[in-house]
């Protein structure tokens, strides 16, 4: 692993928890969220550098579901940020003697709807590339060779983050966030802050699980339908 991948993984991870942190603004108040957010958009921009030949490649690759799926997630990945990045502007405090017209009880609620659909793209963009992931890992730990012991407990794990996933999605309402509904009901922080970031966590879990199952099933699929059937 080269010394630049190494530093393009730390600071992903580092924006990814920089998004989660950014979820907990009645805990943090205005103001780190707000240096949060700013960190945060800083290393979005620092990871599309470093992806930007992805860019340039899309027209010139052979269509393919994963990819397909690629391409939306990241789309709509995009297309969060830049709401969020614009919502942000309008209803930041710095700025609010700039932009306090326009930083309504509306463009907040678009805010925190861009951020939801960003964790959301952000676990599918996990999923897709787990196998990559579990790769890095397997080289990291000197893992070797294949163990249907290791397999079976992994299977349970993502089993049990993705049914923790579905529960935790009821507890911070998140249908209600995807869909923009008024909702009274936020977590509250003075009863515990650690398991807020555990139900985003298992949320996370949940649909980078289901897409990384769901893109296996499909790769099956493909081969099978490739593979002649045997003469009788």
């Amino acid at each position: 692993m080269s010394k630049i991948f190494r530093l393009r993984l730390v600071l992903d991870l580092i924006a990814f928890s920089l998004l989660l942190f950014g979820f907990s603004y009645w805990w943090l108040g205005n103001l780190s969220h707000e240096i949060a957010g700013t960190a945060f958009f800083v290393l979005l921009i620092a990871h599309n550098t470093f992806n930007r030949r992805w860019y340039g490649a899309i027209g010139r690759q052979a269509p393919d579901p994963r990819g397909l799926v690629n391409v939306i997630s990241t789309s709509v990945l995009l297309t969060a940020m830049v709401a969020l990045l614009v919502t942000s502007i309008l209803i930041s405090t710095a700025l609010s003697g700039i932009f306090s017209a326009y930083g309504g009880f509306t463009v907040r609620q678009i805010h925190t709807l861009a951020a939801y659909w960003a964790l959301i793209a952000a676990a599918i963009h996990l999923g897709l590339r787990w196998p990559m992931l579990m790769g890095l890992a397997r080289n990291l730990c000197g893992i070797k060779g294949q163990s249907g012991l290791r397999t079976a407990l992994l299977r349970i794990a993502a089993a049990a983050i993705s049914l923790q996933g579905i529960r935790s999605s009821s507890e911070l309402a998140l249908d209600e966030k995807l869909t923009m509904q008024m909702s009274l009901d936020w977590w509250n922080f003075e009863e515990s802050v650690v398991g807020f970031f555990l139900h985003c966590l298992a949320i996370v879990g949940l649909y980078a699980t289901l897409t990384y199952y769901t893109m296996k099933l499909v790769d099956y699929a493909r081969t099978a339908r490739r593979t002649p059937m045997p003469r009788q």
